[in-house]
């Protein structure tokens, strides 16, 4: 991994020092690893001695270069987890938060993420989950923000319509990738027209429901019981905003194509309609802007940053293409 990654550097002393300030002094503890996957938050799990296995997550120094809508995302993350857990949604339990800090203390799940688990769960098995997961993101869109866009973010990405704060969220990745001076498959004027032309279709969204966003499987935990696997939990809400319930779809996805029917009745209940179907489009070239933008922030090693680039670019070749937004 680069040296320019912004993922906060902290050892086992750093982070039990952390978990004693916040639920004890006289905490005792007999085991500790990094996780080292991501590139963003810290994130530790320890052992205590009292049985408990916790995870701490640290966000990055607030002076670091960041993307726009990266402001306060550990207070953003916060949020989702408080109020998707009083809503029913599976996440781990939350022991401590505080958002000027940017800390974060969590239970430990059990089970492992599901890309991980999924060439050992049997084919049916699999779709039933995938319902199941879809019912379960659900839960996150029964709440219901003050405004639409990021939480604890002022400016105009918070805003009184969907069409104002979704538009504005575009924006402001564009002008990232601008200021990045990274190439995209259409010009940026273009691809700023292409949403706006929209937004009468985003109009559509009357309220402003909490939407997890980054719902892929390497944030969903299932566990093995027995012979059989179960869906535990989901984890990681930073990307977290309160938008068109429908965004939940994006990530979720990111599976095999037959998959995600089963994922849609999960979450749904019924197929999508066309005007659901190209709202969900626009949310997907929204996130492929944001895998666009971080590969100049993240401090990805060559091979990650290329692969990523060239998933996001391809994707929103596509997408431009189906918009009717052709290249020169």
């Amino acid at each position: 991994m680069s040296e320019v990654a912004i993922r906060p550097r902290l050892d086992r002393a750093d982070v039990e020092r952390i978990v004693r300030d916040a639920l004890g002094a006289d905490l005792e503890f007999t085991g500790h690893e990094e996780f080292k996957d991501g590139f963003f938050n810290a994130a530790h799990a320890l052992d205590l001695a009292d049985g408990r296995r916790l995870v701490v997550k640290v966000a990055p120094d607030k002076g670091l270069k960041l993307l726009s809508y990266e402001v306060d995302l550990m207070a953003t993350e916060i949020e989702c987890f408080e109020r998707g857990l009083a809503a029913g949604a599976p996440m781990p339990r939350v022991w401590h938060a505080d958002t000027d800090a940017g800390v974060l203390v969590i239970d430990r799940l059990e089970g492992v993420p599901l890309f991980k688990a999924r060439n050992e769960i049997p084919t049916d098995r699999l779709l039933t989950l995938r319902r199941e997961i879809g019912a379960q993101a659900a839960k996150f869109a029964t709440v219901t923000g003050e405004r639409f866009g990021y939480p604890y973010r002022d400016g105009r990405m918070a805003a009184e319509t969907w069409s104002e704060a979704f538009l504005a969220m575009t924006e402001d990745i564009l002008d990232d990738i601008e200021e990045q001076d990274t190439a995209l498959p259409r010009p940026l004027a273009a691809v700023r027209a292409l949403f706006a032309a929209e937004r009468d279709l985003l109009d559509e969204v009357a309220r402003p429901a909490l939407v997890h966003f980054d719902l892929w499987d390497g944030n969903i935990f299932v566990k093995r019981d027995g012979d059989d696997w179960s869906f535990e939990a989901f984890i990681d809400g930073e990307r977290a905003f309160y938008g068109d319930p429908l965004a939940e779809l994006v990530s979720l996805r990111m599976v095999p194509e037959e998959e995600f029917p089963q994922v849609v009745d999960g979450f749904l209940g019924r197929p999508m309609t066309e005007r659901e179907e190209r709202r969900l489009t626009l949310y997907r070239m929204y996130i492929m802007l944001i895998l666009v933008a971080e590969c100049k922030v993240r401090g990805f090693d060559a091979e990650v940053e290329a692969n990523q680039l060239k998933w996001a670019t391809e994707t929103l070749e596509r997408d431009f293409t189906a918009f009717g937004l052709q290249g020169s």
